[in-house]
């Protein structure tokens, strides 16, 4: 841990020195280098479809749940969370969209228009530096800030930058859920993965909140840095959590989104293939889900808790 950390904070101070290309040249290097070793637990851990003790079903008798999620890194995202609403809704589905409160301006207009369409709006950690979590200073100096725009929002999901976590200071905002962690995923600047495709409880002091780990492979590793040509990465991984019945919680980004149509850019991919994967839910599962907003499922699984002790 303490050596991630380490060649973390390195990185991060250098990366303002590298230009983009060379980042993502880097990264996909390092990646397609370690895909091989990670063959047998990555993008499924056979362990992390064990269910959770005492855990007996879905609400409605489904099978599975879904949750899908959106981080929003800089303005450019951030100017196309309208269409991709747009895009969801017309397969019927809805989602949560986390925003960067102090990275970029971040729109009333919009988060009230999301939230009016059933949508929801989250906060992704505060400037995105990658330094959040780097050491418990830090954190202590941003906490307040983040509970300000937790309260300010009216929200009650955070996830961080990066996937970078301490489930034990999370307790320090006002949170009924956190979204910063995955079952799976080795590629990952924190690669430890929680093992398991279904939420949990986190509790400190007699309180507590939600922990949803993200359970397939986020957008940027197969489809910019692998640069995979199909979805089968994300189809296959569906198939065994709903062989599992577990949660299925999508995080992609509309930054790397080619939303208008045109050849996709450096570190974007074509939006077609985010609309399969909705697509590929919607009928080869039809009425076996579950879908259902972040902060709707965090209240379900607390409830689930508080019947269980």
């Amino acid at each position: 841990m303490q050596k991630t950390k380490i060649i973390n904070a390195i990185y991060y101070k250098l990366k303002p020195l590298m230009p983009r290309w060379f980042q993502l040249w880097l990264r996909r290097r390092v990646i397609l280098a370690k895909k091989p070793l990670y063959k047998d637990v990555w993008p499924i851990l056979e362990s992390a479809g064990d269910k959770p003790e005492k855990f007996d079903a879905w609400p409605d008798g489904k099978d599975f749940a879904v949750v899908l999620t959106h981080d929003v890194e800089k303005q450019k995202g951030h100017d196309r969370c309208e269409r991709l609403m747009q895009l969801e809704k017309e397969l019927g589905f809805v989602s949560l969209f986390n925003f960067v409160p102090e990275r970029y301006k971040v729109s009333p207009q919009l988060r009230k228009l999301l939230e009016e369409q059933g949508f929801e709006v989250g906060v992704h950690g505060l400037n995105h530096d990658g330094t959040l979590f780097q050491s418990k200073k830090i954190f202590d100096e941003r906490a307040p800030k983040i509970n300000q725009y937790i309260e300010e929002w009216n929200v009650v999901g955070f996830r961080s930058p990066a996937m970078h976590h301490n489930l034990d200071w999370i307790h320090e905002l006002d949170l009924e859920y956190d979204l910063s962690t995955f079952d799976t995923d080795p590629f990952e600047p924190q690669a430890e993965g929680v093992g398991t495709i279904f939420p949990f409880w986190v509790s400190k002091n007699g309180k507590g909140y939600v922990e949803m780990p993200y359970t397939i492979a986020q957008d940027f590793t197969p489809y910019v840095l692998m640069k995979e040509p199909t979805i089968e990465v994300w189809k296959r991984k569906v198939d065994w959590i709903v062989k599992k019945g577990g949660m299925i919680l999508v995080n992609t980004h509309p930054d790397y989104m080619s939303l208008d149509g045109k050849k996709p850019g450096l570190e974007e991919f074509p939006v077609a293939m985010y609309l399969e994967l909705l697509n590929y839910i919607k009928t080869e599962y039809k009425d076996r889900y579950w879908h259902v907003l972040p902060k709707e499922l965090a209240t379900f699984w607390k409830e689930k808790v508080e019947q269980i002790n």
